[in-house]
């Protein structure tokens, strides 16, 4: 367990990283709990990265920032990104991925700062990246079906790229081997996909690495067409809880989840089709506008229907090992009996207003994946 002193923010430390910001000119993003700069930067005349590129850096003292990091990992070589992982105090993680144009740079990275002493009493570790991809999610129903599973895995997270089944002696139910795009993408989906098929579904299932993914240079694996359904971006923080049902007009047609999966694993069977169809530009765009601002959306839906506007209670309950903050929520409309309430969980954002506003935008997110769903399943 971490010391209280190890959790105090270093102010001294905050103000340097914000003055080599403004004296180099760099730019960070805030992505999902890590900080990132690159990917690549606004100058690059450099490759790009393939495989083994990317070294993992751990030990890192937690009041250490971009400012001696970049710098440091730069002098190998030109970075193409730099990703610091943050938690909610602002403090770093203790761990970061640089990632080069060449795995011959990647190599001297680890050759050259791997137990280097960034300030006295603390080596860095540098090592490698795995860089996996790949994740097996057990015990799924026996009759789940590949294409409808990799529908409901891109509803629920991000780069999904193809999906497998496999089953047989020794293999309890159905397993599914899903291969994403970016190691990134698969280690996020891994942190929270227990929970989400838990509160969507009803099933337990266990989600682990893919040991080894090997190819056959003959029979390499290509994405099938029956596997790969439009993808439809959703937050990737979203779990659903039972709620009321409510008269909301017919105004869209909400990412649906799979009848047959659904059957396959307990869910709402019934048709998601709404009685009176838009067409597919309006629909596109309420899609949009639903993905990209939950509150606004829930807000001018109140506002169509003269319900009055939603009031939102968000609770912080606690920070799990992986660094999700659980919160629950209630949000109460006036022109409706009964209050929405629910859980959810989110990554820290750079500041408590733009973490408190994710949280606002995820239970509106859930507010309306529950109105809709269940306004269509009549």
């Amino acid at each position: 367990m971490e010391n209280k002193h190890s959790q105090v923010l270093n102010l001294e430390r905050v103000r340097a990283l914000e003055t080599w910001l403004k004296t180099t000119n760099a730019k960070l993003t805030q992505v999902n709990g890590q900080r990132k700069y690159g990917g690549p930067p606004e100058v690059w005349t450099g490759p790009t990265p393939g495989a083994r590129c990317e070294v993992f850096i751990s030990q890192i003292p937690r009041d250490a920032y971009e400012d001696l990091l970049i710098p440091l990992f730069s002098s190998v070589g030109p970075l193409w990104e730099f990703r610091l992982m943050m938690n909610f105090s602002g403090q770093n993680r203790g761990f970061a991925y640089a990632k080069y144009g060449l795995a011959a740079v990647a190599s001297d990275a680890i050759r050259m700062l791997n137990g280097y002493m960034l300030e006295p009493g603390s080596h860095l570790s540098v090592r490698r990246s795995t860089e996996k991809r790949h994740l097996c999610i057990e015990d799924l129903p026996a009759n789940t079906n590949p294409g409808e599973l990799l529908q409901v895995l891109r509803e629920l997270t991000e780069e999904v790229q193809r999906v497998s089944l496999k089953a047989g002696p020794g293999i309890e139910g159905m397993s599914a081997i899903v291969a994403f795009s970016s190691h990134h993408a698969a280690s996020m989906a891994k942190k929270m996909l227990v929970e989400a098929f838990k509160k969507q579904f009803v099933l337990t299932v266990s989600v682990k690495w893919q040991s080894s993914m090997k190819q056959s240079p003959d029979n390499p694996q290509q994405p099938s067409k029956s596997f790969l359904p439009s993808p439809r971006k959703l937050p990737c923080h979203f779990l659903n809880t039972p709620q009321p049902s409510v008269p909301f007009p017919r105004l869209l047609r909400p990412p649906s989840i799979p009848p047959g999966f659904c059957r396959a694993v307990g869910g709402p069977t019934a048709s998601l089709h709404p009685h009176h169809p838009c067409s597919s530009t309006s629909q596109e765009r309420l899609s949009a506008a639903f993905s990209e601002s939950p509150v606004m959306f829930l807000h001018k839906v109140c506002e169509a229907t003269g319900v009055g506007q939603p009031l939102y209670e968000i609770y912080y309950r606690h920070t799990g090992p992986d660094g999700f903050l659980y919160f629950t929520f209630k949000v109460c409309i006036p022109g409706i009996t009964r209050a929405f309430k629910g859980l959810i969980m989110i990554l820290p954002g750079p500041t408590a207003t733009k973490t408190l506003e994710e949280a606002r935008q995820a239970a509106a997110h859930q507010v309306l994946q529950s109105v809709y769903s269940k306004q269509f399943s009549h």
